[in-house]
């Protein structure tokens, strides 16, 4: 029988749970681009957020970026890293439920309040419903592939080479926050220019503190969720499209509770259901 390549070797040793962190970063990294690209497809190069009406393509966008790329993927990479042993699931913010519930709760009123006080567009609570609805797939993948996936992997490889703890915790910030305002290029104007970039890089800065914080993934999509509201509102509002979302869009909903489903049974059945090596 012919020996295995060493590509061969690396793909059966991921496959396996058993790769080295720089594996899992490199796997990390491709997951990563092809979400982006995924994003670009079915969402930036046909502005479906921008669009309320496009029901069809928004749940297309949904489904194929953000659940089967931006989270069912991406932990299942996250999956094989918790079953090598390079991290644990708390470490990562898979925590109990107890305390993820506090944190949710926690994250929520920060995330809310800090809305408020942005003179939003709106504060109609029918309006910031939706809006929070159609932002939720969006960004239960952001924080998997950016900060669970990316950040977690980045941490975990610089500990593992010997790195102190809080500065491997800075470059996982860093990494993983200019990575989310990077992965803007993909989406919608005005997403996707060079100051919108900049700017989210910053609000990558602040959800990586709640993340790395809190090392709690749920409080993080809550918190991330909230922080969406205002560029989304103002974005909607700049394109005259606000007021189509005063009525409750069910199919927004729908989307959101299948993003939530998909992403706690992920959690339940992947990552803490790991094999652990």
């Amino acid at each position: 029988m012919a020996s295995e390549s060493p590509v061969q070797r690396q793909v059966s040793r991921l496959a396996s749970g058993t790769g080295t962190p720089r594996e899992f970063v490199l796997a990390a990294v491709g997951v990563y681009v092809l979400w982006v690209v995924a994003t670009f497809v079915f969402e930036g190069r046909i502005q479906t957020l921008l669009r309320p009406d496009a029901t069809l393509d928004r749940l297309v966008y949904a489904v194929v970026a953000n659940l089967l790329v931006g989270t069912l993927l991406a932990m299942l990479v996250v999956r094989r890293i918790v079953a090598s042993g390079v991290v644990t699931p708390a470490r990562i913010g898979f925590r109990p439920l107890v305390r993820t519930i506090a944190a949710v709760v926690a994250a929520g009123v920060v995330g809310l309040a800090l809305y408020v006080v942005q003179n939003p567009p709106t504060t109609d609570p029918v309006v910031v419903a939706n809006v929070f609805a159609q932002v939720v797939p969006t960004s239960i993948a952001e924080v998997v592939v950016c900060w669970v996936l990316v950040g977690g992997t980045v941490e975990a490889l610089l500990r593992a080479r010997g790195s102190n703890r809080y500065v491997a915790i800075g470059v996982a910030i860093v990494t993983a926050s200019v990575l989310f305002g990077v992965y803007h290029v993909g989406h919608s104007p005005p997403f996707n220019t060079l100051p919108q970039v900049a700017l989210l890089t910053v609000v990558g800065v602040v959800t990586s503190l709640v993340y790395f914080g809190t090392r709690d993934v749920y409080a993080t999509v809550v918190f991330h969720t909230l922080l969406a509201l205002t560029g989304v509102t103002q974005s909607l509002a700049a394109a005259g499209r606000l007021e189509t979302f005063t009525d409750l869009i069910v199919p927004l909903f729908a989307v959101a509770f299948v993003a939530v489903a998909v992403f706690v049974a992920a959690d339940v059945f992947f990552v803490r259901r790991a094999p652990q090596t």
